[in-house]
């Protein structure tokens, strides 16, 4: 019988939305952690406001349109109301800390290094003088102002726009007129002068210069305004004889969404012109959020990204495994490679081009390859070595596959024109199975040896894209086990053809079995011998949670390593006193997901690409495969115990909920240790 002892809380399960708002702090910390060279920390605070952005957009646009449609929560959920009014608390205190991270910490130490964000009335007259010229020449052609009167209806606000409202009036005249002046997105946020060492907010330079766009007019007063607006739209393909254009009619709709769902305004607007706001946008005062200082933060990045390094963290060169590594006579053999074993690679501390990629492209070559087949969820929109690859191959006669997920959000465009671009060279373009998303990360070589037919796979926790590959903290596996690429084979027979395969030889494949396969993993781990330990993005899945919470109360000890939302609540007495959580937050995104169940010879080691949320076990094509060869068991033995050890980047969640910083003595820095270790076995190279 599940049980919660104790008056700190009342319900087995934490709230989503505020354990995202929670990660989001942790970034929030970066910013403010000063330790980091500065410009690390403004792209911590360009991170932290695109990923506020995001979250308005999805999570907050999904319960506004709940609520506005009448739908009621589920049973035992808190009502859509408290649910949005509990957000609105957070984000006001997180966008006061916001503030004051920016205000009283980044601006001083950029000015420190020589970077001055600087305000108007800072300048001097060769200064202004030169913003003139850039305003005339650069900045007025591209502005329109559209006045708000009876012939001029209130204009539609794009979603992620900054705009100025102006209030203005006729010289004698009382009557006062408002008027809405778009930032056009090409605009950098923040204006660089000649020194390249100062720079002014573009809303400063156009409010200085409104006189051109309303000649003839008093400028009573103006003030800046930031709109986001529900993109959560779902794309429904069910019946729908042209998939891509279903999701375009998605994509329109989601650049014309009707509904708003935060405005930001800077503290200086008057209460008149944000009640006209309100009014015209159709939002309450909740959804408001006054800001000191600069909206839009996400504007940053133009800062983060000076060609300045002495201010940032020394780039990291991933390196190539030892046996991954060339010769005099070239790369190596990959085919004959995997054949003697298994490769597992962790990026970005070991190279995604001389693995992954080099993988694809030398199937891709050669002859002896018969066919190839892919997925691809998020795609970089420059052509990369692996398109180029896939495209060369389709071009040489070979079976060439690739299933193409339309509905990777956000990401939708870029994969529908490289689909029509993989079609148009010859490539067998599919879009999965209807109803679930693609989300497995696989690819298939099928090769001719001998004059019988072997095949070797790659299968992921990150995407095929070169860019998240230097970012993202993600494990892939090379491997030309028999019974495993067996598996990859049917999974990918399921997403092209008709199947309903339920069961594979090793793998776990959601919708079809992944749930029960956990499931069963977990309880076989229920007693005090039990040992379970996870890394994930994000555990909201309620009857795995439960699953958990009885294996703790059989005496399992369970370590979580849930870099995101975690809805488990740990060391609840009676209910959760053996599960420890913890996040880490960092340089790199960490983004692989790891299992392990139980001990030693005897234990389980599944990863790959599935969180445990509904989604990803019931609406996704989900896989994860088995690690057996014990040598990279053993890796990832070491990469877990530097990732629970760690001190330096880790955060740990308590049974009320409030996530706390161990102590900082910054010993271990799990990431820091990785990179090391990688080092370490690419020097081998040379030792040798």
């Amino acid at each position: 019988m599940l049980s919660l002892a104790g008056p700190e809380s009342q319900t087995r399960f934490l709230n989503r939305e505020l354990s995202w708002l929670d990660f989001n702090e942790h970034v929030l910390a970066l910013a403010g952690r000063g330790a980091l060279p500065v410009l690390e920390r403004a792209k911590f605070l360009a991170i932290f406001s695109d990923n506020l952005d995001e979250f308005f957009q999805v999570r907050v646009g999904s319960l506004k349109a709940q609520a506005e449609a009448g739908i009621a929560s589920a049973p035992g959920e808190e009502p859509t109301g408290v649910k949005l009014g509990a957000i609105t608390d957070r984000v006001r205190d997180l966008l006061a800390r916001r503030s004051a991270v920016f205000t009283d910490q980044l601006v001083p130490d950029l000015a420190a290094a020589g970077i001055h964000l600087s305000n108007w009335d800072e300048l001097d007259d060769d200064d202004r003088a030169f913003l003139d010229s850039m305003f005339d020449e650069e900045i007025f052609p591209v502005l329109t102002p559209l006045a708000v009167d009876p012939a001029h209806p209130f204009p539609y606000i794009s979603n992620l726009s900054l705009n100025l409202a102006v209030v203005v009036r006729a010289p004698g005249e009382l009557t006062k007129r408002i008027a809405r002046v778009k930032v056009p997105p090409l605009l950098s946020r923040f204006v660089v002068l000649p020194d390249r060492e100062r720079f002014v907010p573009v809303g400063q330079v156009l409010a200085r210069h409104l006189s051109a766009l309303f000649p003839g007019m008093e400028i009573v007063e103006y003030s800046t305004f930031y709109v986001t607006r529900n993109t959560d739209y779902d794309i429904d393909l069910d019946g729908a004889d042209d998939m891509v254009a279903a999701v375009e009619a998605v994509l329109r709709r989601r650049r014309r969404s009707p509904i708003v769902v935060r405005l930001e305004v800077d503290s200086s607007m008057s209460e008149e012109t944000l009640t006209l706001l309100e009014r015209e946008l159709r939002l309450e005062d909740s959804d408001v959020y006054r800001v000191d200082g600069p909206v839009d933060l996400g504007g940053l990045w133009s800062i983060a990204a000076l060609d300045r390094p002495d201010l940032k963290l020394e780039p990291w060169t991933p390196v190539t495994p030892i046996r991954l590594a060339s010769t005099e006579d070239g790369p190596p053999d990959l085919f004959a490679l995997i054949r003697a074993g298994d490769i597992l690679v962790q990026h970005p501390y070991e190279s995604f081009e001389t693995s992954v990629e080099r993988f694809i492209e030398q199937a891709a070559r050669d002859p002896s390859v018969l066919a190839i087949k892919q997925t691809l969820y998020r795609t970089s929109p420059a052509e990369s070595r692996i398109m180029e690859a896939l495209i060369r191959a389709a071009g040489e006669g070979k079976q060439v596959v690739c299933i193409v997920e339309l509905k990777a959000r956000f990401d939708e465009e870029t994969n529908i024109v490289w689909a029509q671009t993989l079609e148009d060279a010859g490539v067998h373009v599919a879009y999965g199975v209807v109803g679930l998303k693609t989300h497995a990360k696989m690819c298939l070589a099928v090769r001719r040896e001998d004059g019988v037919i072997r095949r070797y796979a790659h299968i992921g926790t990150g995407n095929y894209n070169l860019e998240t590959a230097d970012t993202y903290e993600d494990l892939g596996l090379l491997t030309a086990d028999p019974e495993v690429t067996a598996d990859v084979s049917d999974a990918f027979n399921l997403l092209t053809g008709y199947s309903r395969q339920q069961e594979f030889r090793t793998l776990l494949v959601a919708p079809r079995g992944m749930r029960e396969g956990l499931l069963q993993l977990i309880r076989e781990q229920a007693s005090p011998d039990g040992l379970i330990t996870m890394k994930l993005n994000s555990l909201v899945d309620a009857e795995v949670i439960d699953a958990l919470y009885e294996a703790s109360q059989a005496g399992a000890r369970i370590e979580l390593i849930i870099r995101s939302i975690c809805c488990l609540r740990p060391g609840a007495p009676g209910l959760s006193e053996t599960i420890r959580v913890r996040s880490l937050v960092g340089r790199f995104l960490e983004h692989s997901r790891v299992f392990r169940f139980g001990r030693g010879a005897e234990a389980t080691y599944l990863f790959g690409s599935a969180d445990l949320m509904p989604r990803n076990l019931d609406r996704r094509m989900e896989v994860l495969a088995p690690i057996r060869e014990p040598a990279l068991r053993a890796r990832i033995d070491e990469m877990l115990d530097d990732l629970l050890s760690d001190d330096a980047l880790a955060w740990e969640l308590g049974a009320d909920g409030t996530w706390r910083a161990p102590n900082r003595s910054g010993t271990i820095n799990a990431q820091v240790r990785l990179g090391e270790a990688a080092i370490a076995r690419a020097r081998r190279v040379t030792a040798v």
